[in-house]
């Protein structure tokens, strides 16, 4: 068995000696709120990345990972973010979707869609949030019929993260009539290129199109597309989204580190630092960064017994909240500066995209109300908020 330190050191190793060449100008490229970046070029990385074995480095070799330890899974993500690697493009159907047909998928659905996200070869996307049923998926209204060979599936998604360069989408949609709240619910596979289905990207503050609606109008799947029994779509949809706060997020907080060192630095040569304010303000986010970490780790260890605890919904609210607050630190360090835009094509500075893009992070993946919400109910036993 490869030692953490031993595996570490070879991911490390393999970074430094491939991203040269083609792929040396993608370092720092792509991530939230810059999704457009050289996604083609990112695509290639990916599979340059799939042909040494380098994704999907913790699924079972049998299903063409790596059989990677949680501690280097951890290790792999932390030592990608510090060589400033670009953003992967295939994150939601290696992190996402993939352990979750490893769970509560047929041997024949694991045959057909693992092994073309293993490659890079086909890009997922979500079908979980509706302009009714946002942070509160259960009030989902898409809905799905089966006529024995074929699921017909009509309704519209919203807020799907790059639907508009995705083949396929995983869509939670209702197929028991007259079903309320969680139940009636399934998991379907979608394909995105077909009749019945219109992506229409939404543009950001940031002038950018991360997020897209998807309608869909009696848009078809085969009837073996079905992820779980009919019905237990609730228990599948959340399971990916215990999938999604995996171990990942500790690579993504070699990011926010990266992004707190560069505004450091950046207080220090334009003088803000010396604003006993910001100093404290800097300070106080170097506190939150490692209490980030911290509690990652809790949720990580908890996860590794097989019951993630509170430490999710927890996580999600701090690390949302600290982000947002980096960008908003990040402007009053720019000072007026951070007011202009620097001439035609009139494009954000990174400053200036991690402040309007972090809104976002406090709404995608459970808004922080939501999250409150589960913390308090299903945490600590507190009344349940009143509902209509």
């Amino acid at each position: 068995m490869t030692s953490v330190e031993e595996f570490r050191a070879e991911v490390r190793s393999w970074l430094r000696a491939n991203l040269t060449g083609e792929f040396a100008a993608l370092r720092g490229r792509g991530g939230p709120g810059r999704e457009h970046e050289a996604l083609a070029e990112r695509l290639g990385w990916e599979r340059h990345m799939a042909a040494a074995g380098w994704t999907c480095v913790g699924w079972p070799v049998e299903y063409g990972g790596r059989g990677a330890t949680l501690e280097q899974q951890v290790a792999f993500h932390e030592e990608y973010a510090l060589a400033d690697a670009p953003a992967r493009v295939n994150h939601i159907g290696e992190q996402l979707l993939g352990p979750t047909l490893i769970a509560f998928g047929t041997p024949e659905q694991r045959a057909r869609f693992l092994p073309p996200i293993v490659k890079a070869e086909e890009l997922w996307c979500q079908g979980y949030s509706e302009p009714d049923a946002g942070s509160d998926l259960a009030n989902v209204r898409t809905r799905a019929e089966c006529d024995g060979e074929t699921w017909t599936v009509t309704g519209q998604k919203i807020w799907t993260s790059l639907a508009h360069e995705s083949d396929w989408c995983f869509v939670v949609a209702r197929t028991e009539p007259g079903s309320v709240r969680h139940h009636g619910l399934s998991y379907l596979l979608v394909p995105l290129d077909q009749p019945g289905v219109d992506i229409r990207p939404i543009t950001q503050l940031t002038g950018t199109s991360e997020f897209n609606e998807v309608f869909f109008d009696r848009a078809r799947t085969p009837a073996s597309n079905i992820v779980g029994a009919p019905g237990e779509g609730w228990k599948v949809a959340m399971a990916t989204l215990g999938f999604e706060r995996g171990v990942s997020t500790l690579g993504q907080q070699v990011g926010f580190r990266r992004e707190l060192e560069t505004l450091i630095e950046l207080a220090r040569r334009n003088g803000s630092a010396d604003d006993p304010l910001i100093r404290d303000r800097l300070a106080r986010a170097w506190i939150g960064l490692e209490t980030i970490r911290f509690n990652a780790l809790r949720m990580l260890d908890g996860a590794a017994a097989g019951a993630p605890g509170p430490e999710a919904s927890i996580g999600k609210i701090y690390w949302a909240t600290w982000h947002r607050e980096l960008g908003e630190l990040a402007m009053e360090v720019c000072g007026a500066d951070g007011l202009l835009a620097a001439g035609e094509p009139y494009d954000l500075d990174d400053w200036q995209r991690l402040f309007l893009f972090s809104r976002s992070d406090t709404i995608y993946a459970g808004s922080n109300e939501i999250q409150r919400n589960i913390i308090a109910e299903r945490v600590l036993g507190l009344p349940r908020e009143a509902r209509p």
